[in-house]
């Protein structure tokens, strides 16, 4: 097991079980019309028609169902970063691919549903399990984009790889952090690509 997937929370109950599949839906609907902190589980058993104790079943508390919901919205930025790198020819243009997806793939997840957002600021707010795995993974992948740039020769190498890529990610927090990024929407038009510039031109040879 990996540290990323040992920091997932641990499922409780049938991982397939359809009954996780209609729990986590009426909380997502139950969340979007009142809110995340307003909901309690109680309040989400009565919604579905079930015991509070055949709920816990399957979560151990709200936020684990949280965490369901959070973690495949987190998986989904994941995803399309994925899909935009693939298409990327040099550790430059990758660079500047992965500031660009992660800030409006966020916005258009997180700020179209307010659900999502909702729950997606709790988890960066609380350090839940899912944002910490989703923050190694946005490392995980600066780490081979630097490594495979300064193989290539586009990228210095003097600079410790870990030191660079921490201050990388310092640069990208406040784009990738909900909480934070909530903030600076009236930015996120020209700010992939001038903080993209900026770390491009301190990566030179």
């Amino acid at each position: 097991m990996n540290e990323i997937e040992s920091s997932l929370p641990q499922v409780r109950g049938p991982a397939d079980h359809s009954v996780r599949e209609q729990i986590v839906l009426a909380a997502g609907e139950h969340f979007s019309r009142y809110g995340y902190d307003k909901t309690t589980v109680s309040d989400l058993a009565k919604a579905i028609g079930f015991s509070k104790a055949y709920i816990y079943k399957f979560f151990d508390s709200k936020q684990a169902i949280g965490e369901a919901i959070c973690a495949a919205t987190l998986d989904t930025v994941v995803a399309a970063v994925d899909e935009a790198l693939a298409g990327a020819s040099t550790p430059t243009e990758k660079l500047r691919i992965l500031f660009k997806t992660l800030v409006t793939t966020s916005v258009s997840l997180f700020f179209n549903d307010r659900k999502l957002y909702d729950i997606a600021a709790n988890s960066a707010g609380e350090g839940w399990p899912s944002a910490i795995a989703y923050g190694q993974r946005i490392r995980q992948t600066l780490v081979e984009i630097i490594r495979e740039g300064r193989q290539a020769g586009e990228f210095e190498r003097k600079t410790p790889l870990d030191e660079t890529v921490h201050v990388i990610y310092l640069v990208m927090h406040p784009y990738v952090n909900p909480l934070l990024l909530q903030h600076n929407l009236d930015l996120v038009d020209d700010a992939p690509t001038q903080l993209s510039n900026l770390v491009l031109r301190s990566l030179a040879p």
